[in-house]
């Protein structure tokens, strides 16, 4: 199986990215098991993290993850992350040699989207997903208006998306979500405190299972 098959599964199977951000690579390792211990199996580690590359390879290798990088926003920066172990390489903007630099190296291409032409520009491109970023006021009806003309698209919003609205954003369309802040507060990180990130991802993760009740 293909990576970017690989990703496009696990995202329909699991709906919900697990993304980190973090300035502490002990700390981005402790808190993204604590995540999995709770459910999380598609996991992304932004390019900004210490030693991201070795965290990518830490979690790839275990057979029940797929992971990927995040904030990859230049070629090397992409070729770097797929060597490591990343499954789908996932940015804040859309440049389409990112694009087809993650396709020829048989990643998954999660570009960043806004617009209705940022958006059919990324899946005309090949990417496998689009990440909705930043948020709209109203995820959820965001989702459902661009879906009523694109039904084809592959919609991940990465921001703005919590326990309280998960569900709906599901419902209205998107393909699945990502959580940061909302798994990963700052302050829990701060203080190391991994049971309150460990409850935090069981939370977001009933969330996500209630858009198929």
């Amino acid at each position: 199986m293909s990576s970017e098959t690989a990703f496009t599964a696990a995202l329909a199977q699991h709906r919900a990215v697990a993304i980190m951000r973090a300035t502490s690579r002990d700390r981005a390792a402790a808190a993204m098991w604590a995540a999995v211990e709770a459910g999380f199996r598609v996991l992304e580690f932004t390019m900004t993290t210490p030693d991201v590359l070795g965290l990518v390879a830490e979690f790839a290798a275990d057979a029940r993850l797929t992971v990927g990088a995040g904030t990859v926003m230049d070629l090397e920066a992409a070729e770097q992350a797929v060597r490591a172990g990343a499954r789908f390489l996932v940015s804040p903007v859309l440049d389409e040699r990112v694009v087809a630099r993650a396709r020829a190296l048989g990643a998954a291409a999660v570009p960043g989207c806004f617009t209705p032409t940022e958006l059919w520009r990324a899946h005309t491109a090949g990417a496998a997903a689009q990440k909705l970023f930043p948020s709209p006021g109203d995820v959820a009806a965001y989702v459902r208006v661009v879906r009523g003309p694109m039904p084809f698209l592959n919609l991940l919003p990465t921001n703005g998306v919590d326990a309280a609205n998960a569900a709906a954003v599901l419902q209205a369309g998107a393909a699945g979500v990502g959580f940061t802040t909302p798994l990963f507060a700052p302050e829990l990180m701060h203080a190391a405190d991994f049971a309150a990130i460990g409850a935090r991802a069981t939370t977001l993760l009933a969330a996500v299972r209630s858009a198929a009740a």
